[in-house]
């Protein structure tokens, strides 16, 4: 008798089983990263682990780019077999546990991962799809079935899917709920409805939820078939209703509105600390920029530019696309370079960009550097170095650098679109313009250059975009309330 009650007491003083969630994602840092996707799934399910009320595991490929360093750390746990319509595909199952409490999952499938890079092949269609399928395969393997199944982008959408389709009548998956993010509504997975069967395995039944404009789009049938969906920023929620920012999708986003919400994306305030970052010419904090004029000075010196400390200096860390505003750039930059101010741009993109930058870099040795390159570190002592930070993209769904920007102290500059609006607010810590016009932009800019001038009310503005609070902290905790409501169906 003493024995059960001792039973039922310790019964009622059981800690509460905590909510699984598993990420479902094409990328993720530390392990593999072609931009901001990996970035939001390695810092997001990192501040979800830490405030303890979630059990977070994620799922990659197992591409050949990941580093040996990772690789060498990666536990096997086994492998199974997986359908996909008529191929019968092996699945081999790693397992890595980081730092930060988050449980990491690789499928390895060397057919379809044993090559470099993530994306741009032909059969990018066949390899997501057997990757999705693999995600529900090894729950009973992993005996791991989470409350919510949170897919990222086009590339994840199928787990959605199937989770709705092939697998609703297996009891054990009958629990789990699906929340789908949109990171970039442009890439949608689109193909031709000859391979609804053939290569997606998904039955003629099923044709409705994916099928638009007579063709399978992906991106639809997850929007059909999670139970809540999301954006990378409030705004972009708002925006992908509007047929100029929605690549077409529009109708389907409004006509399931009532699952949509935005959540504004964080950055890892630990990794972009002026303080600790080793890449930098010199460390300084928010409460004293000292170094940041060596910063300056040295990244002048680096770039073969004059070392002029009163002379603003504009920098774009960007990739070089039209949809970035380069349009505007390029139209008013030269009426710009005959102000007192310099010039620098650091990406990769459309080869006219890239050449008239290079182009424009020969004009003006001592006014403009070009930097078409991707480089890390050079970006670190950009965003350093740099008084102001320039983006006026045309649709922005969060955007990141104008928050690595405000960390480094670096005042931005942008266009009021996406994340962009949410993030950067006049007279708070940046500059914005509305219109998408470059002498609107160009208005601004010579304004910022102007306050400039006074350097104690730029000391101010410096310091309060460098205090802005860009953590996870904020955003994780949003992501738990709607955790929350699709396991409650709210």
């Amino acid at each position: 008798m003493v024995k059960t009650q001792k039973t039922n007491a310790e019964k009622l003083t059981k800690t509460p089983e905590k909510k699984k969630i598993l990420f479902v994602a094409s990328e993720a840092t530390p392990f593999i990263s072609t931009g901001g996707l990996a970035e939001v799934v390695g810092s997001l399910s990192a501040a979800l682990a830490s405030e303890g009320n979630f059990d977070v595991r994620v799922v990659i490929p197992l591409y050949s780019d990941i580093k040996k360093e990772f690789r060498d750390k990666f536990n096997y746990l086994g492998n199974v077999y997986v359908h996909l319509a008529w191929r019968n595909q092996y699945c081999g199952i790693f397992e890595y546990v980081t730092d930060k409490n988050v449980t990491f999952y690789f499928i390895d499938n060397e057919f379809y991962f044993k090559r470099p890079g993530c994306y741009g092949y032909y059969d990018d269609g066949e390899r997501f799809a057997f990757f999705s399928r693999s995600v529900l395969e090894i729950m009973p393997f992993l005996n791991f079935y989470p409350d919510v199944m949170h897919c990222h982008d086009w590339q994840a959408a199928l787990s959605a899917i199937y989770l709705k389709t092939n697998y609703c009548f297996r009891e054990e998956y009958s629990y789990i709920r699906a929340l789908f993010t949109i990171h970039n509504i442009e890439y949608q997975g689109i193909y031709s409805l000859d391979l609804l069967n053939d290569l997606f395995d998904i039955h003629e039944s099923y044709k409705y939820l994916v099928e638009y404009n007579n063709c399978i789009n992906l991106m639809k049938g997850a929007i059909e078939c999670c139970e809540r969906f999301s954006t990378v920023s409030p705004t972009y929620a708002v925006e992908i209703k509007n047929e100029y920012y929605a690549h077409g999708l529009d109708p389907i986003i409004r006509k399931n509105h009532f699952k949509l919400c935005g959540i504004l994306n964080g950055i890892d305030i630990n990794d972009y600390n002026s303080e600790l970052d080793k890449h930098l010419f010199a460390n300084y904090s928010a409460e004293d920029f000292e170094n940041k004029k060596i910063c300056k000075s040295e990244l002048q010196k680096f770039l073969n530019l004059p070392v002029k400390p009163e002379t603003p200096l504009i920098a774009m860390v960007s990739r070089l696309v039209a949809h970035k505003g380069l349009d505007l750039v390029t139209a008013v930059i030269e009426e710009l370079l005959h102000d007192d101010v310099q010039f620098v741009v650091l990406g990769t993109g459309d080869g006219n960009f890239e050449n008239y930058f290079r182009d424009l870099a020969y004009r003006y040795p001592d006014k403009f550097s070009a930097n078409i390159v991707f480089n890390g570190d050079l970006a670190r002592k950009i965003y350093s170095g740099a008084d102001i930070f320039l983006m006026p993209s045309k649709s922005e769904p969060c955007g990141l650098s104008q928050m690595i920007a405000c960390r480094y102290g670096t005042v931005p500059i942008v266009r009021e679109t996406g994340g962009l609006c949410d993030s950067i607010k006049p007279s708070e810590n940046g500059y914005t313009f509305a219109n998408y016009n470059a002498h609107d932009m160009l208005y601004v800019v010579r304004r910022a250059c102007g306050d400039y001038k006074n350097k104690t009310e730029w000391a101010k503005l410096m310091y309060r975009a460098a205090t802005t609070d860009f953590s996870w902290n904020r955003s994780a905790a949003q992501y738990e309330t709607l955790y929350l409501k699709c396991l409650n169906n709210d």
